[in-house]
Order: structure tokens, then C-alpha cells, then sequence
């Protein structure tokens, strides 16, 4: 499988704000709980913000580069067997080429960022 060029994570902005102060990327809580960062393609994004962030706010989307995540990155199946793109360790928040907020409704749409589409 070719990596696209980027992965998306979705974030609280709190998180995003620690991250910005440290410079490196340790993932959310669910993602220290399941070993590994959880990322989504541009593709994926819509079901996993209506899946697992509806209604919420106070929100950031990172658009990381896949290159300079190397051999972190690891694709795995996940929900109904889609390939997700999955990260393995911190990552220096160089790799992210922007973050723009994002809300999700309580009918679990969002609009997303003009780079995503």
C-alpha cells in the first residue's frame, strides 16, 4: 500500500496545546490505552468524527505527513475491516503540516477544512 501523502488525527484542543508546548505528539488517552496512535485517511475521516466524536467541540484536526512518521506508520484493520493508519510512538509535532478546529454536531457532521477535500 502507497502511504498518502498525509494522515489525519483528530484531537482536543487541550491536547494540541501540550503538544504544541513540548513539541511532541504522545497521543490521547485512548490511544495510550490501546498501545499506538489512532489516525484516519481523508476518506475514513467523516465516519470516525460522526462515530466517535458527535456533539463534541473544542476540537482540532492535524493533518500529519506520512513520510516523517516512516516506520511508525503501520496499517491495520479496524472497523469492518478497513486498513487505518496507525502510528507507534510519539511523534515530533514538525510533522504536522497544519491543525485547524473543528466541531462535531450531535447529528455527528462536521465540516472540515478546505485541505481535506
Amino acid at each position: 500500500m502507497r502511504n498518502p501523502e498525509f494522515i489525519y488525527k483528530i484531537v482536543s484542543a487541550q491536547s494540541l496545546a501540550a503538544a504544541q508546548r513540548s513539541g511532541t505528539f504522545t497521543g490521547m488517552p485512548i490511544d495510550e490505552k490501546d498501545g499506538y496512535i489512532h489516525f484516519s485517511t481523508a476518506a475514513q475521516l467523516p465516519e470516525t468524527l460522526s462515530l466517535h466524536f458527535q456533539g463534541q467541540g473544542d476540537l482540532a484536526l492535524l493533518a500529519v505527513r506520512s513520510s516523517d512518521v516512516g516506520a511508525m506508520l503501520r496499517w491495520e484493520p479496524s472497523r469492518g475491516g478497513q486498513l487505518f493508519p496507525h502510528v507507534y510512538g510519539a511523534f515530533p509535532m514538525s510533522a504536522v503540516a497544519w491543525n485547524a478546529p473543528i466541531a462535531v454536531g450531535t447529528d455527528g457532521t462536521c465540516v472540515l477544512p478546505e485541505p481535506v477535500r
